[in-house]
């Protein structure tokens, strides 16, 4: 029976025996999508869930594992960028011991001593006469600028028209 099965054409009114009436009601479809609905089909079994629910499982998981090693892995960073300061800051302590430690050796010298004491607290031997040089203090950019304000433009004005005269 199922080679004798006769197809008639829609709309004549006839009956269709019960198998043919399901199978009229699934689509018809290709040999390799009837095989691709076979797996999503086979698939769809398994632990009773569809795709989409097992998509958004996958997704839950995912998004777990992610927050599980994301607080371990920035106390790892954050550790590292801790240790590297600390590093940096020993070598810059350690340069400034062996500076200290070089200039500890060069004061151990008397003559080192006695010169640092002249030119530093102003020391002299006994029967030595002791100069004092004093230079003028130059003016700063702001201290002549202030100046330069205070002074009335006429004055300004003269100054400029009589130094540039002949004398």
């Amino acid at each position: 029976m199922a080679g004798s099965r006769e197809r008639t054409p829609r709309g004549t009114g006839r009956s269709r025996p019960a198998s043919s009436a399901r199978r009229a009601r699934e689509p018809q479809l290709t040999r390799s999508r009837a095989r691709a609905t076979g797996v999503v089909a086979a698939t769809t079994g398994l632990l009773g869930l569809s795709s989409t629910r097992r998509a958004a499982i996958l997704a839950i998981v995912v998004c777990a594992l992610a927050l599980t090693v994301a607080v371990p892995l920035r106390n790892y960073v954050s550790q590292r960028q801790d240790l590297a300061a600390v590093t940096a800051q020993q070598q810059a302590l350690r340069a400034e011991v062996e500076e200290l430690n070089a200039q500890k050796a060069r004061l151990s010298n008397p003559d080192e001593v006695a010169a640092e004491a002249r030119s530093r607290l102003g020391y002299v031997r006994p029967g030595e006469v002791p100069y004092v040089v004093e230079l003028p203090n130059t003016p700063s950019a702001e201290e002549v600028e202030a100046a330069r304000r205070a002074t009335p433009w006429y004055r300004t004005l003269w100054t400029d028209v009589t130094a540039g005269a002949p004398r």
